[in-house]
């Protein structure tokens, strides 16, 4: 029996940051990972589709220029060369977590873990206690009742990276923020996609002005999006539904995550009301002492960062050094699509129920100098704040960097900075984030180009 201070089940971004901050602290540490350190987001999420979405950025810039003045043709695509391309970036980044354990002294253990008793665990021969569990196990691609599915063969989120041929004609069931990002991905690399949502919309977390610019770009580039659809049966080549018949070479079922909750059965946890996450109370520990989870495990919002923020949390509660819990309107949400979309906080909506008056202003990208420059003018910045006071209550960025430049106005809302003072910052021209600037001004009724 080998004896830790911490075990840390799952080496995805929750596990393995938590692993390495409880190492700092100290602790003797243990992580256990089933398949390959990184997680589903460094694997089979996150990084191989942004390095997917990197692609076919290119192709579009390409064509871009050649509009433009800039004569550049393209050839074959080699997407066997970019699959490899996609492996190395991966193969890095497992290469680097591996290293921090190394350096940190933490115990690397692959294999399935198994409960034997009280924060006892078997690994293939090895047995493992530890005084403190932490739970980190994510989730896995949740597969709906559709007729003819089950007799077909099927690509999720967590397999479609394993692709080494570009497909002709892509079919993806689902419009969530994995399925619109890899219609992106696919699409400009000259894949035929086909967006089927059964729900009113497609990106229903989203802004719904970002939801019909996103729409407008996917039709723009050729693919096919069909929302509201009833699917009625899957055969091997074609999908027959309330908005046609549509044939595929690769069919992708998108339609969300479902938490591992294997061992937490074992472990008799306590669930939610929901019965599909793991309850937990403020400082992540779960109706077990000594037993804390984080991440898609206990719900909310299922991000790789908002995992390791927590996995931070729960290591200063098993360290007796206690920390508020993420604050939820402090997490960046992100969509890597073209144009992105970047939000945190609370929408108008939410800002009216939870009883504030509500001040809204937004300004559109097209009037942007830089934006202008750079053919980067479909989006906005805009900024829900508080009337009275210009309290940031949340924001939305659709637009070029997005996903970089929402942390402005996030940092300004975490430090509890104002409109007004926001509006005060000299901004460098031309850059997209004088926008930003241009909105808080918005707000107290002095924008120069407004």
């Amino acid at each position: 029996m080998k004896q830790f201070d911490v075990i840390v089940v799952g080496a995805g971004p929750g596990g393995y940051v938590a692993a390495i901050r409880a190492a700092q602290q100290g602790k003797k540490v243990a992580v256990v990972e089933r398949q390959a350190v990184g997680g589903a987001c460094l694997n089979v999420g996150c990084i191989p589709s942004k390095t997917y979405l990197t692609h076919s950025h290119w192709v579009l810039t390409a064509q871009q220029a050649k509009e433009n003045g800039i004569a550049l043709t393209l050839g074959e695509i080699d997407f066997a060369k970019l699959v490899k391309r996609k492996d190395q970036v991966v193969a890095g980044l497992q290469m680097g977590i591996k290293q921090l354990f190394k350096r940190h002294k933490i115990s690397l253990f692959n294999g399935e873990a198994k409960l034997l008793g009280k924060n006892r665990l078997q690994v293939g021969n090895e047995q493992l206690q530890a005084l403190d569990l932490l739970l980190a196990t994510g989730s896995h691609p949740f597969i709906p009742s559709i007729k003819g599915l089950d007799q077909v063969d099927y690509l999720t989120t967590d397999t479609i990276f394993s692709l080494q041929k570009l497909p002709q004609n892509l079919v993806i069931i689902g419009g969530g923020v994995i399925a619109i990002e890899l219609a992106f991905a696919f699409q400009p690399l000259g894949c035929q996609v086909t967006v089927l949502e059964v729900a009113p919309d497609i990106l229903l977390t989203e802004d719904p002005a970002a939801r019909e610019l996103i729409k407008q770009r996917l039709r723009q580039l050729g693919t096919i999006v069909k929302t509201g659809v009833k699917l009625q049966q899957i055969s091997q080549t074609n999908i027959i539904s309330s908005a046609g018949t549509f044939t595929f070479d690769q069919l992708l079922v998108a339609t969300g995550r479902r938490a591992d909750l294997t061992l937490a059965q074992q472990l008799q946890l306590q669930l939610d009301e929901t019965k599909r996450f793991v309850k937990v109370d403020r400082h992540y520990q779960t109706s077990q002492a000594h037993v804390y989870a984080i991440g898609d495990l206990i719900g909310g919002y299922q991000l790789a960062h908002a995992a390791s923020a927590e996995g931070l949390r729960a290591v200063a509660a098993i360290c007796q050094q206690p920390q508020a819990p993420v604050a939820a309107r402090q997490i960046p949400r992100c969509v890597y699509t073209f144009p992105e979309i970047a939000s945190f906080g609370l929408n108008e909506q939410q800002a009216q129920a939870a009883g504030y008056q509500v001040e809204i202003k937004q300004v559109p990208l097209a009037a942007n100098g830089r934006a202008m420059a750079s053919l980067a003018t479909a989006g906005f910045i805009k900024i829900i704040s508080e009337k009275q006071y210009h309290e940031i209550l949340g924001a939305v960025i659709v637009g070029e960097n997005a996903t970089e430049l929402i942390h402005i106005l996030l940092t300004a809302a975490a430090a509890e900075a104002t409109a007004d003072e926001l509006a005060e910052i000299v901004f460098a021209h031309p850059t997209l984030a004088e926008a930003i600037g241009e909105t808080a001004n918005a707000i107290m009724g002095q924008a120069i180009h407004g």
